[in-house]
Parts: structure tokens; C-alpha cells; sequence
């Protein structure tokens, strides 16, 4: 099922999301539901918060042929290194892309939809998605790491949007 999308400045994308306990059918229901959302809107990644459910899970696939999903339960990154910037894009900001400082290496545990663990070491454009959609587990968006006055002139362009929208 399609799901919405929530949009910044939006506060439910603020929200920290919960450890998931148990690796359930409800679970895999949502990451069928994030990849099926991930898919049409269209994206490389999603976390659950963006679709107003306050879990740790994200989905992600940036191959070309949309055809090397990748499931991340309960994320953890527990290595980091190097330094890389990057023009990033978020479902959740639709039309807006801006430069990001992330790490060029990460090491990543988490599970799969299979609850098997498993621990992936990455770089290039799928560390950058990973960590990109982690911050949305802990209520971050790209554009908290934008200046104060970039941050204020995309907030002034999402009001008019709204009001004209309205």
C-alpha cells in the first residue's frame, strides 16, 4: 500500500523512533508498504518516520534497475570515517537538493526483514543514504545541516507553496 509521505516543516518528523522488538508480519508490512512508497514516489530511500510511523526501519535501493532492495531494521552505525559532501534530495522536502557533509565510510548493523543480522561496510552514494535515512530515525532532515539563513529561505519558499496550495 502507498503510503503519504510527511513533508518539512512537518513536527511529526521530529518524532524519535522506537527499537523495533520483534521482527513481526506487522513489521514486514510496513516494509513492504515503505517499498512500495519508496518505489512510486519515486525514491532511493525511506524511513518509516517519514510515513508517520515511529519505528527503526528504512528501506533503500539505489541501483538503476530498481531491483537491489535493501532492509534496515533497528540501524546502528557502529563505525564511521572520512568525510564526503554530497547533494542530497528527501522525499520528505520535495524539490530541494543542497550540499551535506556525511561520513565516506560507515559501518552499519541491523537486520533484515528476516530478523538475521547482519553488519555491512559501505561507502559512495549508499553510506551517504544510509546515514541520510538513520537521521530521520532520530527526528533529523538534511536541512538541519544547511545554514540558519538557507534553512529560512526554504521555510519562506514551503509556506508560500502551502498558501498557494491552500
Amino acid at each position: 500500500m502507498i503510503l503519504d509521505i510527511l513533508e518539512y516543516p512537518d513536527s511529526r518528523l521530529r518524532k524519535l523512533a522506537s527499537r523495533v522488538a520483534a521482527v513481526t508480519n506487522d513489521i514486514r508490512k510496513l516494509v513492504a508498504d515503505l517499498t512500495e512508497t519508496m518505489y512510486a514516489a519515486p525514491g532511493v530511500g525511506l524511513a518509516a518516520t517519514q510515513v508517520n510511523v515511529h519505528k527503526r526501519v528504512l528501506v533503500i535501493d539505489i541501483s538503476e534497475a530498481r531491483n537491489d532492495l535493501r532492509v534496515f531494521i533497528n540501524p546502528e552505525i557502529v563505525a564511521a570515517e572520512g568525510e564526503v559532501e554530497c547533494e542530497e534530495g528527501c522525499l520528505s522536502v520535495p524539490g530541494y537538493y543542497d550540499k551535506v557533509i556525511r561520513a565516506a565510510k560507515i559501518t552499519v548493523r541491523a537486520q533484515n526483514e528476516r530478523a538475521e543480522a547482519f553488519e555491512l561496510t559501505t561507502d559512495g552514494m549508499l553510506a551517504v543514504c544510509v546515514q541520510h535515512e538513520m537521521d530521520h530515525l532520530l527526528g533529523k532532515v538534511f536541512v538541519d545541516y544547511l545554514s540558519p539563513l538557507k534553512r529560512a529561505r526554504l521555510s519562506a519558499r514551503l509556506r508560500k507553496k502551502q498558501r498557494l496550495a491552500g
